[in-house]
Order: C-alpha cells, then sequence, then structure tokens
C-alpha cells in the first residue's frame, strides 16, 4: 500500500541529485505538495495505484522534436488521450513532430525515459525546450508529476503549477487543445 507524505522526504540518502533539486525549487517558492514513494512506474498502466492514491490529474509527459532535431516541446496531455502528431503539429504550425531521441531527453532536462516531468524544465537552462500543454490537463484542482526520478511521484495545486512553478522555471507555455478518440475512451 502506499502512503501520502507531506513535502520532502526526511533524508537525501539513497535520492538522486535532480530529485532533491525538484524538492529544494518547490520548497523555496513555498509550494505546498504531497508525494508518495514507489517502485520505478515506466508506464502509464504501472502508475495505475499511484494515481489512485495521488487523486490529482494525472498526464502523459511527451518528449517531441521536429524533423530536423532543432526544436523541442514537452507535451502535458491526459492520461486517457491519444497522441497523434498531426493534431499538435496543425495547432503548433510546425511541420511533423516525432519522439525525440533520448540524449535529447538527458542533456536538456536531466531525466530519462519513464521519468519525463514538467519539472525537468528547471534543468533546461538554455531554454531548448518549449512547452505545451493541452487544455484539459489544467481543468483540475490538483495535478500529479514525477520528480525528475520515477521511484517518487508528487502532487500540488494546478494553480502552483501555472502561477509559480512554470514562471519560476521561466518557460512560459502554450495552450493547445487535442481532440478526443474513440479508440482512446477504451483505457
Amino acid at each position: 500500500m502506499l502512503t501520502l507524505m507531506e513535502g520532502r522526504p526526511e533524508s537525501n540518502e539513497g535520492r538522486l541529485e535532480k530529485e532533491i533539486r525538484t524538492y529544494d525549487l518547490l520548497d523555496k517558492l513555498g509550494v505546498k505538495y504531497q508525494r508518495i514513494d514507489h517502485e520505478a512506474a515506466m508506464t502509464m498502466e504501472a502508475c495505475k495505484e499511484i494515481d489512485e492514491t495521488l487523486q490529482a490529474t494525472i498526464c502523459k509527459n511527451l518528449f517531441l522534436c521536429n524533423r530536423q532535431e532543432t526544436d523541442f516541446y514537452l507535451l502535458m496531455i491526459k492520461d486517457n488521450k491519444k497522441f497523434k502528431t498531426k493534431d499538435l503539429s496543425a495547432q503548433l504550425g510546425v511541420s511533423r513532430l516525432s519522439f525525440a531521441k533520448e540524449n535529447y531527453m538527458e542533456e536538456f532536462l536531466d531525466i530519462t525515459p519513464g521519468s519525463v516531468s514538467v519539472m525537468g524544465l528547471m534543468n533546461d537552462h538554455d531554454k531548448r525546450v518549449r512547452l505545451v500543454i493541452d487544455e484539459e490537463v489544467l481543468q483540475g484542482q490538483e495535478i500529479g508529476c514525477h520528480p525528475c526520478i520515477n521511484t517518487s511521484s508528487i502532487k500540488f495545486a494546478t494553480k502552483d503549477l501555472t502561477d509559480v512553478i512554470i514562471p519560476a522555471m521561466e518557460h512560459p507555455y502554450t495552450l493547445v487543445n487535442l481532440p478526443v478518440y474513440e479508440d482512446s475512451m477504451k483505457n
């Protein structure tokens, strides 16, 4: 059984520096958050028990790039929506998007596959990644994400994400409205 705890862990022992930086940023900004420690969660399916405990809006975080690998995007989309590149490309006015290579994810965001999170933008000092959020993600009161590592999950107020965290990371976001497809409703 997973336990929802208030704030950062009591000890940094056994935790990666990028996870600690996440807690440091949230604490510095005065953002209240709750945390769950768990086994590595590599897929949305593995996150079901975590989601039930967090009771927050959970989203898929997709790291994308254009065909030339010169423009990079972090897309936050509700976990029940199916991503189709043509929909996002059309709304952003860019050529066809695809999943970016793992090495760019590590270089720009200091995160690895399975732990992609909006919090990784705090590591993008050169502002190489553009944040894109499907508007449904922002409709809930609270939002959940990984603290740059997939063995913990955190939740905080959606308003804190948009009004405090994102501005502090200096990554303005673009809102999009991605459709729901019938086959994605079966999930």
